[in-house]
């Protein structure tokens, strides 16, 4: 399968781009790929995402959410059902490793049930604790349900059952 990205925009994404967003999210929501996300939650990542136009459409937003100092969790990579295999995931996934590198963070983490597509990228299925276990301790202070995913906390496991906890080193 070839890729041309020539055509795709990735940039940050702004709050006129969230209703938009969520129309991408929402059908992978219905279809239990992604967590469904509310509006109010995706005004307050805003500065997490970027989204990849194309032609002045909207085609797919994607999210790096930073863990530690080191870690960061590629999150909600959707692209518009039409736009699927036509390299719009990958120029997401370009940018926000770009981004993460910026960051100074050395690893990324997802969980997904993408594990081919993560895969061609780099990432690979991790069933050990990432972290070290004084950072699994300060991180189980975190309030985002994303980290409590990451730690593989009982209380999520209804939302990630069935996904595949994979990790990139940068």
């Amino acid at each position: 399968m070839t890729h041309d990205a020539s055509d795709i925009t990735v940039r940050p994404a702004r709050t006129s781009d969230v209703r938009d967003m969520q129309r991408l999210i929402e059908p992978y929501a219905h279809r239990q790929i992604l967590l469904g996300k509310e509006l109010v939650t995706l005004f307050e990542a805003v500065q997490e995402f970027v989204v990849a136009e194309r032609d002045g459409e909207l085609v797919g937003c994607g999210a790096l959410h930073v863990f530690w100092e080191d870690l960061g969790e590629v999150r909600t990579i959707a692209a518009a059902e039409h736009a699927v295999g036509r390299g719009v995931g990958h120029a997401m996934l370009d940018a926000l490793e770009e981004r993460a590198r910026r960051l100074g963070l050395t690893r990324l983490f997802c969980l997904t049930f993408e594990t081919e597509f993560f895969g061609r990228h780099g990432f690979a299925e991790v069933a050990e604790q990432v972290v070290e276990p004084d950072v699994f301790s300060e991180l189980l202070r975190s309030q985002d349900g994303g980290v409590a995913e990451f730690l593989d906390l009982a209380h999520v496991k209804p939302n990630t059952l069935g996904n595949t906890r994979m990790l990139k080193r940068l």
